[in-house]
This record gives C-alpha cells, structure tokens and sequence, in this order.
C-alpha cells in the first residue's frame, strides 16, 4: 500500500476519507531517529481517530543543531511509512506546520507530552499552531506516555558528536541547565556592541560548466542565477543583532554609496549604520562563480581598492573612535585589509576599547601585506591555522607552540585557532592552559564567513564572563551553522543557536 503523498494528492484524498466521515489525525515531528517512544506516541494517537497521517520536516528546515538530522528526509519517511499504524505519510518543506494544518484540516493536531507546557517549546510555534488547528475546526491533543529523545540517543550512542565534544558536553551540563543558558542568552541583550571593519556584498554567480572553449583555453560557464549577501563586519553585525538590540557598526563602502541602499534593506533595523566612505574606491564586491550543484568556486573577481584611507577619511575614522570607543561594551574588529584600519587607527582602537575581540584576516588580495602586529593587549582572537602560521613564518612548529609564541608576543587574552574540519584550540595566556574542541560541522557547503561567525558568538560569550568551554562551544554552533550554507545567505538567529544547545545537552 503506498502510503507517501505530498501534501496536495493527500489533501484530496482527505475529502474523500472526510466524506465517509472518518476522523484524521496529524502528528508532525522531525522523527530522526525512529525509537519506541515514537512508536507509542503513534499508537496513542491513532486511537483518537480513524486516519493517522505523519508529517515530517525536511531536511532543509531541522533546527536540532549541527549534523542534524542523522537520516535525511527521505530515509525518514520511509521508516514512518513502513508502520502499520500510520496511514499517510508526508514531507511538510515549511518551517511550521501551520500551513500543513490549514491544507489538510485535520480533526486531531496531536503532539507529546513534553509539548503540552507551552513556554517550554523555544519557538513559541505551538501556540500558532494550536490558532491553526482550531481555525480549521480541529482540536490538539496531548499524548501521555513516557517521553523518549532522538537527540539523547544519537549524542549518546552515534557518532554524530564526536568523543572529544561528548566530554565537552558533559562538563558543560554539570555547570549550565537550560533555564540558566537562557537566562544567559537574554542578557546578551543588555550589552552595547561595536564592530569595525569593511562591508563587503558577496556575490555568487551559480553556473554550469558547458567545458572547455572551442578555440581557447578557457573553461565556459552558463550562468543560471545569481544572488547577493552581506559579507564582512555587515555579517557580523547582523548576527551580533539577532542577540543584542544596541548593536551598531562602523563601515566603510565606496565613495558614490554603491549597494548602500541594498545594504540598509537587509540589514536588521535595530543595527545602527555609521559609515567611512571612502575616496576614489567602490564598495567592496567579492564576485564568486560557482558550480550549482556542488556549489565548488570556479572563480573569483573582486573589486577592490585597497589603498590607505586619504587623510580627510582617516580623521573623520579616529575622531568616532576617539569620541566613541569607550562607550561600548564590546567591540569586535574584522579586519580583511582592504585600506579601512591603518595601525594608528589600530592602536586607538586597542588602547580605548573596554574589551576587544579581533579577526584579522589574510586573504587572496593581501597577503604579504596585511598582519596580526597592529592589535597587541586584545582581549579575544580567534585566526586560523594557516593563518597563524603566515603571521610567525612557521610552517611546521607544533601549533600549541606558535599560539603561545603569538599570545606573548602581542599580549593576547585569549586565542583561539581554528583548524577547519579538525575544530578549534583555545588558548588562555594568563592562566596558560589549552582547551581543544572538535569541529561540529560535517556537512560543508562553504567555509565564508565561518571564522567570523565564530568571532562574533565567543566575543559575547567571554565578555559575558562564561567559561572557556562553553564559550567555545557557541562559536563552533555558530561556524558550524555558517558552513551549512552559501556565504552568510542567512543569519544566525537566537532560536538556532538555543534549540541546537537544547538538543546537544540532552
């Protein structure tokens, strides 16, 4: 018996069971790992009614941390349609089910227990749910047997975490409860933040590769679609925005404004822009040709003057900072070295600032030029591996070495050295001890923006004074939710970075 429809060929055979006047029965979940407490709850709510249709979500719209879910959406549906209990089973692609109630009009919306205490569902979607199925005429239920955990399992017994991020785990829940993590979180928005450094729009060109040029030596390309993001300090700030209702920025773009427009509509309304725009150059564009169904990089143009800021420029720059720095709690700097900060707007910013985190970043257009020696007695840091290794000339010293090399010589608090797919180093120059942290991400589609991602979550964790492991731990949930899509295409919200905490405490 075929049991998988989508949603419109079950919503006409709905009519059809609805005109014999049988009661149908929705429950919808992620159902990642299928497990006796799911199994249950099927049972139990089948019993209300004579149809029971299994909703999950889709893959692109899990919400349980990083690597989830374990078994993709299509595996997922097969296991619930291969229940006896259950009649239908459908793939829901929205975020909610509120569409799917509406669609189907089901009698019975019928959830767990654990669903049943409204205020402890993070998203507060239960209650617009709960709008929707009356709207329709149904009703919810609650089903009561014991409460079972697909994310408890899969931490515990998969290897979707690795040993070394179990442990990490473990210390954290000794110290943290959920409530207090929360409590935590709210308070993020007391602090008034500062980030410095240039915008950048990233532009991705997705293309496919038609091969190579008849007369040339060229590879072509047909171009399908392309799409722009906010890139640079704008991505840090929207991030940083989603937690802190104080954030401001401090940018540069092009002398005639270019995407300035583009730039404000995209941005949260609660960040307040303050803008350098500098003379004889564009706004930033970092224009990325890339394959649309790897999503691999064919190419990269960028336009960029990366010349000092003229003399005008640089004293409307010190004259913010001067006037400005101290009245932030904390300020983040992503400098890409592209002309925006010169090293006496550097020293300003490291002697005035109550409490600096700093990414300096060498990329393609400023390497050889571009270095860590500007930013000493810094708070924070987070680099990477190559990074740190470009920045001392050290191509194969151990790397707990170079971090402790770097630490002294520029007086830095913290470091932390990210080291792609094998995670993070953190180390603590006072107390000269490391913590290492395995990378979470394991479904990489790319890497921008990851680093400052990072940089953004462990800023706010150490200036909120939380320990070292879980202040890591937020910034790999943050670098691992960067990962899993283009470029910074959408913001690291609050409810991600919860609900993914939630689930890995379990």
């Amino acid at each position: 018996m075929k049991k998988i429809y989508s949603i419109n060929l079950l919503s006409k055979l709905l009519k059809k069971e609805k005109s014999k006047k049988k009661r149908i029965v929705l429950c919808h979940g992620v159902f990642d790992l299928l497990h006796i407490g799911h199994i249950k709850h099927f049972n139990e709510a089948k019993k209300l009614g004579d149809k029971l249709i299994v909703s999950i979500t889709s893959d692109k719209n899990v919400n349980k941390g990083p690597n989830r879910p374990a078994f993709n959406e299509q595996n997922r549906l097969e296991a619930i349609a291969a229940l006896d209990v259950v009649d239908y089973v459908v793939l829901n692609k929205s975020t909610t089910a509120i569409s799917l109630i509406n669609e189907l009009e089901p009698n019975i919306y019928c959830k767990g227990p654990d669903y049943k205490k409204h205020s402890n569902d993070i998203t507060g979607e239960i209650k617009n749910e709960k709008k929707a199925i009356k709207k329709v005429g149904g009703e919810i239920a609650y089903t009561s047997g014991q409460t079972f955990s697909s994310s408890f399992l899969l931490n515990r017994y998969s290897d979707n975490i690795s040993y070394n991020q179990k442990k990490i785990l473990t210390s954290i829940n000794k110290k943290y409860n959920y409530k207090k993590i929360e409590e935590i979180f709210n308070n993020f928005n007391k602090l008034k933040i500062l980030v410095i450094g240039e915008a950048i729009i990233d532009e991705y060109v997705f293309c496919d590769a038609l091969g190579k040029s008849g007369k040339e030596p060229v590879l072509a390309l047909r171009e399908i679609k392309s799409e722009r993001y906010l890139g640079g300090s704008l991505a840090i700030a929207q991030n940083i925005s989603q937690f802190c209702s104080n954030t401001n920025i401090l940018t540069m773009t092009g002398e005639k404004k270019e995407f300035l427009s583009e730039i404000k509509s995209k941005l949260n309304k609660n960040i307040k822009i303050n803008l350098i725009n500098k003379k004889n150059s564009p706004t930033i564009i970092k224009k990325r040709f890339v394959d649309y169904i790897s999503y691999n990089k064919v190419l990269g143009v960028y336009n960029i003057n990366d010349d000092p800021l003229i003399d005008i420029d640089e004293k409307k720059l010190k004259k913010f900072l001067n006037k400005n720095l101290s009245n932030y709690d904390l300020v983040i700097v992503s400098d890409y070295g592209h002309g925006f900060i010169s090293n006496k707007s550097a020293e300003l910013i490291c002697k005035k600032s109550r409490f600096l985190a700093v990414n300096a970043q060498i990329n393609s257009s400023n390497i050889g030029y571009h270095s860590m020696k500007k930013y000493k007695n810094i708070d924070c840091l987070v680099i990477n591996e190559k990074e740190i290794r470009y920045e001392l000339r050290d191509r194969s010293s151990d790397l707990k070495i170079l971090i402790k090399k770097l630490s002294k010589k520029q007086k830095i608090k913290n470091l932390i050295v990210t080291s792609g797919k094998k995670g993070a180093t953190f180390y603590n120059l006072k107390e000269n001890n490391f913590l290492l942290s395995d990378g979470l991400a394991r479904k990489i589609v790319d890497k921008i923006g990851a680093g400052d991602s990072m940089l953004g979550f462990i800023a706010l964790c150490l200036k909120s004074g939380l320990d070292k492991s879980f202040s890591l731990l937020i910034g790999s949930i943050a670098a691992s939710f960067s990962t899993e899509t283009v470029a910074n295409k959408y913001p690291i919200t609050k409810i991600k970075i919860l609900k993914s905490i939630q689930h890995l405490l379990k």
